[in-house]
């Protein structure tokens, strides 16, 4: 069995992880600086890794090739099933042209694109992000706010920005779930501590999504809007995580926002109809499906479907390699268990409800066939970034590389709550996946939290919210944006140096609210 080595370069924490955030600034340099395009940069940024992991951690080339196979095998199933499906969902809407009825209804209720964007990127995508998540909302929202006349770079960055309140509790709360398997911290305690520190950023969110969409002349012109929609979402999401419980958070927080929005849409008024009631519904139908299939995937059925699901112990791969401590609390073997998720998987959710749509919508088995084959041709791009790039993060996990980047924030001292949000952020953009930075790093805030003398619980929650402001930087999300608005792969390099920015400043923010729970008022901390 091969051990991970933490400090293969002489010994020291510093040299290493310079060695291990190679891949990161291969990544960085091309897609920031080079503006090269996201599948350019996560097959440079693979290669990166793979030579990081041989050449200075020792990765025998057998379990290397294993864990880059595994890292594709989850970026092609389940997240680009997800997009794959969503996509062919809005493709059949688009081709049976629903879509241009659904747009007139939306219009109905507002032609003011920045309560649009409030309305779909923000409420209607954080309810898909609690149902369904991985990527699934990033997808919808982005492929609609094109639909309604958004110009593809424009509506990808609103969604990528809105996608960040929901992400901790997104899927039923699977992060969470995953956060408390792996750290063996009380669920409740753990959703209590995320909700502390997502809900006073989530109240803001609407309005910052609109001040970098309008600037602050537009802001002022919806400012009743954006606070009733902030509020009702962070209030409820505060609420609901820390005397309910995590599964239902999202779901809760976007119906509040949703109805929240659609108050102050009545109260403004919208332009005439020009569709009757039963055009309309059936305009919504494929939506409506997606919505009913997702939540019955996510609840009723998942216990059963689950037992369809087909777990494979990766081929030389599982249990070949070691974890040690620090980065886990004893010596272990690292598994690589491939669940595929054929039927439970909430891609095939949104599958079944495009195939229901499209004989809705009245079109014929060669028609869809059509629709099948262009939206396999426009992500065919998008699915090969999403192989790589899970490729990538697997690979500096299994290699050890990952657990030397944790072990340098680890190391930051009294200013490790803040580092502590970082880490998750750091986690996430390796990842693409809250749930996976939980996993990842979960552990090590815990035994880092004890060696320090600080609250695990929060430390471990940090890791959760501070993972959300990572979202949008993450090529799987740039992938699913860009995929989903048939954006310029040249605009996906541009796309990743404006989501930076935000992404940079939304986690300090995390960073500093959790420095204050951490020393300031340590009580209000679960």
């Amino acid at each position: 069995m091969w051990q991970q080595p933490y400090t293969p370069i002489g010994d020291s924490l510093p040299l290493s992880a310079l060695f291990a955030a190679i891949p990161i600034f291969t990544l960085l340099l091309l897609l920031g600086v080079l503006r090269k395009p996201a599948w350019m940069a996560s097959l440079a940024g693979l290669a990166a890794a793979a030579i990081v992991a041989a050449g200075v951690y020792g990765m025998p080339l057998g379990l290397l090739a294993g864990t880059v196979t595994y890292g594709a095998a989850f970026g092609l199933f389940p997240i680009g099933w997800v997009v794959f499906s969503a996509i062919l969902l809005y493709r059949v809407t688009l081709e049976s042209g629903k879509f241009e009825v659904l747009k007139e209804s939306i219009g109905h209720l507002t032609d003011d694109p920045r309560l649009q964007a409030l309305l779909i990127a923000f409420a209607f995508g954080a309810f898909i992000e609690g149902a369904a998540g991985f990527g699934t909302p990033v997808a919808v929202a982005a492929a609609m706010l094109t639909g309604l006349g958004f110009e593809p770079f424009r509506a990808a960055a609103i969604c990528l920005l809105a996608n960040t309140a929901p992400v901790a509790f997104g899927s039923i709360a699977i992060p969470i779930t995953t956060l408390a398997v792996t750290t063996g911290l009380p669920l409740d305690r753990l959703s209590a501590g995320v909700g502390r520190i997502c809900a006073p950023i989530s109240l803001f969110v609407p309005a910052y999504l609109i001040l970098v969409m309008s600037g602050w002349k537009g802001l002022r012109g919806v400012l009743p809007a954006v606070a009733m929609c902030g509020v009702a979402f962070a209030g409820t999401q505060f609420l609901v995580s820390n005397y309910v419980g995590p599964q239902l958070t999202d779901i809760l927080s976007s119906m509040a926002a949703m109805g929240a929005l659609l108050i102050v849409v009545w109260r403004r008024g919208g332009p005439p109809r020009k569709h009757t009631g039963r055009e309309i519904l059936l305009a919504w139908a494929p939506y409506l499906l997606l919505v009913a299939f997702v939540l019955l995937w996510a609840k009723p059925l998942q216990s059963e479907l689950a037992k369809t699901n087909i777990l494979i112990n990766w081929p030389g791969l599982h249990n070949a390699i070691q974890r040690v401590p620090p980065v886990v609390a004893k010596a272990a073997p690292y598994g690589a268990v491939y669940n595929f998720t054929w039927l439970s998987a909430s891609g095939t959710a949104c599958l079944i409800a495009a195939i229901l749509a499209s004989m809705v919508a009245g079109l014929s088995l060669a028609q869809f066939g059509t629709v099948l084959r262009h939206t396999a041709r426009q992500l065919a791009l998008a699915e090969l970034t999403l192989a790589a790039v899970l490729g990538l993060a697997f690979l500096m996990n299994y290699s050890g590389a990952t657990g030397t980047l944790g072990l340098a924030f680890a190391a930051t001292g009294a200013m490790f709550p803040f580092f502590s949000a970082m880490l998750g952020w750091l986690g996430v953009f390796l990842t693409g996946s809250d749930t996976s930075a939980n996993a990842l790093f979960g552990t090590l805030q815990v035994v880092t939290a004890d060696k320090l003398g600080m609250n695990p619980v929060l430390m471990a929650a940090s890791n959760s919210a501070g993972g959300v402001m990572g979202k949008m930087i993450s090529l799987t999300s740039i992938a699913v944006a860009a995929a989903a608005t048939s954006m310029k792969h040249e605009d996906e390099a541009r796309l990743f140096r404006f989501t930076l920015k935000h992404s940079i400043f939304l986690a300090s923010m995390i960073g500093l609210l959790v420095m204050f729970y951490a020393y300031v008022m340590p009580g209000w901390a679960p």
